[in-house]
């Protein structure tokens, strides 16, 4: 498969020594899916960023993947290489009066954050959003997440509300920011 787009990431600090890896952004398709499982389960195990604290079922993730396909979701996987580093998603509502609307999630594996490639996930999949006529895209991301959010506003995403002690988790309570970006 072609790729959507190809781009060289910044390094940090930890990988400056080393030469610059490229990275690939890909719409997901079905020889993706264990990589992705894999990578979820990665950010999922961290415990900080996602709603779930490991990866759901190979087969539950195989039917989610593939729906998206089918239904021609925007859902995008990084790839070094042949392995999945992060991947993007926007899913949009099935309600009626509220289909303009998708909802973000996204993550990048840790050890290749700080590399642009949340940068380059959100760019392919937020396109891929607007072309499929989708106004609004809404996502949730913990308060403590303030790289994240800071991303997020980046790309226009727009503070809306706050679920107060949203989690309870490891003994401590967590805010939920809901953020949204409106599609021109």
């Amino acid at each position: 498969m072609k790729p959507l787009q190809r781009t060289r990431g910044a390094l940090s600090d930890a990988a400056a020594a080393g030469p610059s890896p490229d990275y690939q952004i890909l719409p997901i398709a079905p020889a993706h899916i264990d990589g992705y499982r894999r990578a979820l389960d990665s950010v999922a195990r961290e415990r900080r960023h996602l709603s779930f604290l490991e990866a759901p079922p190979s087969e539950q993730t195989r039917a989610f993947v593939m729906n998206n396909i089918a239904m021609r979701h925007p859902h995008f996987v990084a790839l070094v290489g042949r392995e999945i580093v992060g991947w993007c998603d926007i899913v949009p509502l099935g309600q009626r009066g509220f289909t303009h609307t998708g909802v973000l999630g996204m993550g990048v594996r840790p050890d290749w954050r700080g590399r642009g490639i949340g940068k380059a996930l959100l760019n392919a999949t937020i396109a891929a959003a607007a072309a499929l006529d989708l106004t609004r895209v809404e996502l949730e991301v913990y308060a403590a997440n303030a790289v994240a959010r800071a991303l997020y506003q980046s790309y226009g995403f727009v503070e809306e509300g706050i679920k107060r002690k949203a989690r309870y988790l490891d003994g401590r309570y967590e805010d939920i920011i809901i953020m949204a970006r409106l599609l021109d």
